[in-house]
Formats: C-alpha cells, structure tokens, sequence
C-alpha cells in the first residue's frame, strides 16, 4: 500500500479515477469503443503516466500494480454506462481532473528525486508522469495529444513540479509544501479553463489583426 500522507493519497485516488473517467468519456465519444475498450482506454489514461514514471526511474512491478485502489474500473463502466448523462457534469469532471494533474506532477516530482535524478529531469518526470497517460490516450485514438493542442494543461503541471523540486532542494518540502505545489497547479489549470487561456504559439500562426490564420 502506499506510504503517501492521507491528503495527498486522497487527492491522488480521486485525480486517478477522475483521469480513467475523463479517458474512458473520449472513448466513448471520440472513438464509440465498445465497453472493453472503454475500460482500458480509462485505465491507459488514469494510469499511464505512472507506469512511464516508474519504468524510466526502475521502480518494478510500477506502484500501481501494487495497490488496489488505483485500479480506475469503476471510471470506465461509469462512463460507459452514463455517457448520455454526464455532458451535464464536464465541469466538474474538468475539475477532478485538474487535481488529478496537479497531485501526479507533485508526486511524480518528488519521486523522481527519491530516485537519485536531478532537478530538470525531476521535473520533467513530474510533467511526464500528470500529462502521460492522456498523451497515450489520445494517440491511440488518433488525435493530437491534448497536451499539444489545447489550453493550459503542460504550463502547470510544470509549476507544479517546478515548486515541489524548489521546496525539496531547499529543505522546505513535507506536506505543506507538497499541497502548495499541487494548489498552484491546480488554479492554474482551473483559471485556464475558466478564462480560455492557452500557451504561447508561434507568431507566424497568427494574422497581423491578432487572429489565427486559416491554414490549409
């Protein structure tokens, strides 16, 4: 079972079956898989990033693998079940998975240094492990990686890890820290949501009006 503090294992399961929902939700829409597809499709994107994580630092069986709750079933049946029911509930499903990316930045981080790695691969491992499962997901259904495409999703994950591997470097970081870290990542998500913020882009994208240009 995991050692994490209750809060951050709290976050970290509900973020974990927010992601296999919000995973198994494109399955059911983007690609109309069947309900076996559904669920692994959840699962790919709940626990992806993890496995990635876990694998580059050599941490076998993955962490996953070894505590039951992460398993993320319920998400996809929920999904496949209620698909017609929960376009109403996508806020909130937008939300659970914005604190799904912040705890898996900040956990991902954190591990990255207890495995011995530095501080820019520490947090590029954080990003990898919050943004990994849905780059997956969506590559298996042919689709540009939402972490490329759309919104505010890869700038706080980043964040995220940025301030846990500051506060371990400093000597700062516990349990305070660790939720401070994932707060910022989480309203960063969530005011990009809330205000259409995206990424910087290319200026060659852009009309000289400050318009996208159509391309063909």
């Amino acid at each position: 079972m995991s050692a994490q503090p209750a809060p951050l294992l709290a976050l970290d399961l509900t973020g974990t079956f927010a992601f296999g929902l919000n995973g198994a939700l494109t399955a059911v829409r983007a690609a109309r898989l069947d309900v076996v597809g559904v669920v692994v499709l959840g699962m790919i994107t709940a626990l992806g990033g993890g496995f990635i994580r876990d694998v580059l630092i050599d941490s076998l069986p993955p962490a996953t693998l070894l505590d039951w709750r992460y398993y993320t079933l319920g998400g996809g049946l929920i999904a496949f079940a209620l698909s017609r029911h929960l376009r109403r509930l996508e806020p909130a499903i937008d939300v659970l998975d914005a604190v799904g990316l912040s705890t898996f930045a900040v956990i991902g981080a954190s591990k990255a240094l207890d495995a011995g790695l530095g501080v820019a691969p520490a947090i590029l491992l954080g990003v990898v492990t919050a943004v990994g499962g849905g780059t997956i997901r969506d590559t298996l259904v042919r689709r540009i990686p939402t972490v490329l495409r759309t919104g505010l999703y890869a700038v706080p994950a980043l964040a995220g890890a940025a301030i846990t591997v500051a506060t371990v470097e400093t000597g700062l970081y516990g349990l305070p820290a660790a939720l401070g870290a994932a707060a910022a990542c989480f309203l960063i998500r969530v005011l990009g949501l809330r205000l259409g913020l995206n990424a910087p882009e290319p200026p060659e994208t852009r009309s000289p009006g400050g318009r996208k240009q159509n391309r063909a």
